[in-house]
């Protein structure tokens, strides 16, 4: 079965910097675009960044744009997301995702926290 499991969260202050990772199973990892979402108290799930099944095209949410980096290992089926420069709106749960179609399948989520 799909699995998709993210780590990496946690608390930092603001300007500080975190990496997640999201380690995958169950599909050709290599074959996939793979996506990150980002989900804040009260707020809509929203798309942070997304990158190609090769690696080779990506793209940010304006709001990410020239402080987050995603990239990918495909022999280690795994994504990254690299977030610097962070900010207090860029607390929230952070998801990991995948579409095979017809269906959407998410990781349990990793908590980044932003604060002072």
């Amino acid at each position: 079965q799909v699995q998709l499991v993210e780590s990496g969260g946690g608390l930092v202050q603001p300007g500080g910097s975190l990496r997640l990772s999201c380690a995958a199973s169950g599909f050709i990892f290599n074959r996939n675009r793979m996506s990150w979402y980002r989900q804040a108290p009260g707020k809509e799930r929203e798309l942070v960044a997304g990158i190609s099944s090769a690696g080779i095209s990506t793209n940010y949410a304006d709001s990410v744009k020239g402080r987050f980096t995603i990239s990918r290992d495909n022999t280690k089926s795994t994504v990254y997301l690299q977030m610097n420069n962070l900010k207090p709106e860029d607390t929230a749960v952070y998801y990991c995702n995948v579409l095979l179609r017809p269906v959407d399948y998410w990781g349990q989520g990793t908590q980044v926290t932003v604060s002072s």
